[in-house]
């Protein structure tokens, strides 16, 4: 029996004149997340995009798998195929589900008729096809409210439709519809969520990393690129800078007060991380700090390094504790990677007292007591580029 996959818009049905562009856009990724699984064709009509398999050895169960990580899809599943024919329905009904129905007890029909020329309301559909099921599957009873089973029939222009499992998608909007920005991505379990997070929101997402050595190991590295991998799973292909930063850290550790370490170290990341920013092409900065989880996370802390940016930072964590963090970070696969015992270069030369109510004119006195430029412009020229893609 032929099957496709259904998938269905979440908040995309609610854009207005410009819903086409993200309609193209969304399935422009997942034919790209697709690709090496068979030939498929995608349409979409009805605020659904349907994914037509050509090939029969084509795995749905990983198609199914791999399209329910695409930002821009509040739900998907795999339907059979029927004739626009309530005996052909009827038939093929029995004959899809039969797997999923003689192992369940309770069930309803739902039947959604877009092509009002269809000779029967969906109430009759739902009535007659449910009588049909009661009699070929005696194992079952119906129940409205809390049914194990939900039987849909969906009547569209071509075709009916018959499935009964509904997989909850990613949500969101298709990566690459809101823009691109830049991901402070260090080596722990913040960042990438926040990357994560603001690629739902239908960003690009392209990352920026600080490596210290001899402080700081090739392991410490290897680490934040196997994260950049994960996410691709995500947020697709991912452009990743790797930025040597010993040097700023042993300006900062000889010339400024020990109190005002991290904060200055900060605000050299994030004078960095803008302007390769401008050379990609990212809007914005993203980072993973959440207010006062850390000394350098206070509301005084942050205004003081958001003086030195000149493009939007998003704080996707900002309000969300450590478990909400840790809860994403699991969901996402990125939770165990992030918590290899290899540091980074956030905790080298870590003061022991660090100001957590800094005032912004000490700061930027403490940093105007050395000249940091040549040495920001040097970080910025010797940035190492590389590109993870999605692999599948």
């Amino acid at each position: 029996m032929k099957e496709v996959i259904l998938v269905k818009y979440g908040e995309m049905a609610l854009k207005g004149l410009n819903k086409k562009t993200f309609e193209d856009m969304l399935t422009k990724n997942i034919k790209r997340r697709i690709k090496g699984l068979g030939h498929f064709v995608c349409t979409s009509a009805q605020s659904t995009l349907y994914i037509d398999p050509q090939d029969d050895d084509i795995d749905l169960s990983e198609v199914v798998d791999r399209v329910g990580k695409i930002f821009g899809i509040a739900a998907l599943c795999r339907a059979g195929v029927c004739e626009k024919d309530f005996g052909d329905i009827t038939e093929k009904s029995v004959e899809y589900l039969s797997d999923i129905l003689s192992c369940a007890r309770t069930f309803k029909v739902n039947a959604k008729r877009s092509d009002k020329a269809f000779p029967m309301k969906s109430p009759e559909i739902c009535r007659e096809l449910g009588g049909i099921l009661l009699d070929k599957f005696p194992n079952l009873s119906v129940d409205v409210n809390n049914p194990e089973v939900i039987v849909t029939v969906e009547v569209r222009d071509t075709n009916a439709y018959i499935h009964a499992e509904n997989i909850k998608g990613a949500g969101g909007l298709p990566v690459g519809s809101s823009g691109k920005a830049m991901l402070l991505l260090s080596g722990g379990i913040d960042s990438p969520v926040a990357g994560w997070m603001m690629a739902k929101r239908g960003v690009h997402i392209a990352a920026i990393h600080y490596v210290s050595p001899p402080y700081t190991s090739d392991r410490a590295q290897l680490k934040v690129e196997q994260l950049c991998e994960k996410l691709t799973d995500w947020c697709g292909g991912i452009a990743f800078y790797c930025v040597p930063f010993t040097e700023l850290q042993e300006a900062i550790k000889d010339h400024c007060p020990e109190e005002f370490f991290t904060i200055i170290m900060r605000r050299l990341m994030m004078e960095i991380a803008q302007r390769i920013a401008a050379k990609d092409g990212c809007l914005a900065l993203i980072t993973g700090e959440s207010v006062g989880q850390v000394a350098s996370q206070t509301m005084a802390a942050i205004a003081c390094t958001d003086a030195v940016c000149r493009i939007p930072v998003f704080r996707p964590c900002v309000g969300m504790d450590k478990t909400e963090i840790i809860e994403i970070a699991r969901k996402i696969d990125t939770f165990d990677i992030s918590t290899l015992p290899y540091e980074d270069c956030c905790t080298v030369f870590t003061p022991r007292h660090p100001k957590v109510r800094p005032q912004l004119s000490d700061i930027e006195k403490a940093q105007n007591s050395f000249d940091f430029e040549p040495l920001i412009q040097k970080a910025v020229e010797n940035t190492e580029l590389k590109t993870f893609n999605y692999e599948g």
